[in-house]
């Protein structure tokens, strides 16, 4: 494999890809469990949270979209915070996002490969060597670039789609109006509850903005896209919910295997097959974008010397950010070690990377509403996604430690460079002046 330093992308994302990617980042392993969790939590009134929050997802979404098209670069989030608030803040919320997919894309490639064996019945060890296989699958696809990782999203997503629309029509049969009664028997305050669990379920809109220096055409990739695949997330995941809620599968076939039951209930224990394929699809499906998003922000930082220099490296052959996938490549073996050696659990990984998702996204959500002023609209958007992603922020608990040890090692590495600068000036201005006298 030949490398090269070049500065810049090839752009070859077009309006299908882009949806592709949009859907593949939002349409994660949440649509499998957040239905059932959010039923059980708060009932059928789970409903008016799932409302709510499909609602939320287009304003969320095109303030990402609308930044994209206006600033079109590798380094997304980080581009248009630099652009709003300075380039070390730019640098430091683009750290945010590259240390959170390391962990991440992992935990995805967990959550999905344990659907598959929980319905199976296969054990962790197999677990573990499906998820490996899914991250290579993201890895490989990022490296031949765009172009190829576009068209395998696209029938991933297809497929995606497809078992979902498959699920939400085999259980409108089993859909009681009985179902629905009581229909808030924990109160109002466990529909609030059920929303902010249901936030996880439509952040990811800030991940393909690190791909829009490879649009081809970036306003109409990156808001039609998004807009596009806004409504597809927000209308499937609203009829999951109501296919969960509809046959009380959170219930029978419990909270985290309701689409399982639903499925089995027409194709019998192939059924429950299909929806661990399923799983591992939209599993991976998130991973192809999150490593393409994170790695173009490796190449980004890079670019603009504030991470090594070999993350500059991009494939002669595919012009793709190779030095950003070696890197991830190499937190994904020792994340993977450090789960099978039960060294860190499940439980810890999904919490860590929370607080800096959510960080970039504030730092997004901010930059639009400084960068947007030209539209009202971008401005009224971008306050609003600002306000439901802040509200949230608290929610992550002792997860915030994780950006304020990032936050500490950029200061530190901050000062240690500004230190080194100034030290190196001192001593040529020495030389200067020995070299006058």
């Amino acid at each position: 494999m030949t490398t090269s330093h070049s500065s810049g992308l090839q752009r070859t994302i077009g309006l299908p890809q882009a949806v592709a990617l949009y859907i593949g980042a939002v349409l994660g392993s949440g649509v499998l469990l957040v239905p059932g969790l959010a039923a059980q939590m708060a009932g059928p009134a789970s409903l008016i949270a799932w409302g709510f929050m499909t609602l939320l997802i287009l304003p969320m979404a095109l303030s990402m979209g609308l930044l994209s098209a206006k600033f079109p670069n590798a380094g997304g989030v980080s581009h248009f915070v630099s652009l709003a608030f300075g380039p070390r803040a730019g640098a430091l919320v683009g750290w945010f996002f590259l240390m959170s997919v390391p962990i991440g894309a992992p935990v995805a490639a967990l959550t999905g490969a344990g659907y598959m064996t929980a319905a199976i019945g296969w054990s962790d060890s197999v677990r573990i060597l499906i998820a490996v296989l899914m991250l290579l699958a993201g890895l490989i696809t990022n490296w031949f670039g765009m172009q190829v990782a576009g068209k395998i999203q696209i029938a991933v997503v297809i497929s995606i789609v497809a078992v979902l629309t498959f699920a939400i029509i085999a259980a409108v049969p089993e859909i009681q109006v009985v179902h629905f009664t009581p229909f808030m028997p924990h109160g109002w305050k466990s529909i609030g509850q059920a929303a902010a669990i249901l936030f996880w379920c439509f952040i990811g809109w800030e991940a393909v903005s690190h791909m829009s220096e490879e649009f081809k055409d970036p306003r109409k990739a990156a808001v039609r896209g998004v807009v596009i695949a806004a409504i597809v997330v927000g209308i499937l995941y609203f009829l999951t919910a109501l296919a969960t809620v509809g046959t009380q599968s959170y219930l029978l076939g419990g909270s985290d295997a309701s689409l399982v039951w639903v499925i089995s209930r027409l194709l019998g224990s192939w059924g429950a097959v299909l929806a661990g394929v399923t799983g591992i699809f939209i599993c991976t499906a998130t991973i192809i974008a999150y490593v393409g998003a994170s790695s173009r922000v490796a190449f980004a930082l890079s670019r603009q010397h504030h991470a090594p220099k070999w993350m500059s490296l991009l494939s002669a052959r595919y012009n793709t950010p190779v030095g950003g996938i070696l890197f991830l490549s190499v937190c994904f073996a020792l994340i993977t070690v450090l789960y099978a050696s039960h060294t860190v659990s499940l439980t810890t990984l999904i919490q860590l990377p929370n607080a800096t998702f959510i960080l970039t996204y504030l730092g997004g959500c901010a930059a639009g509403i400084r960068l947007l002023r030209e539209s009202r609209f971008g401005v009224i958007i971008s306050w609003i996604s600002f306000v439901a992603t802040a509200i949230i922020f608290p929610f992550t608990g002792w997860a915030i430690l994780y950006p304020v040890a990032i936050t500490l090692l950029f200061g530190i590495t901050v000062w240690v460079r500004s230190r080194y600068s100034l030290h190196k000036t001192i001593i040529l201005d020495k030389e200067l002046k020995s070299d006058i006298e």
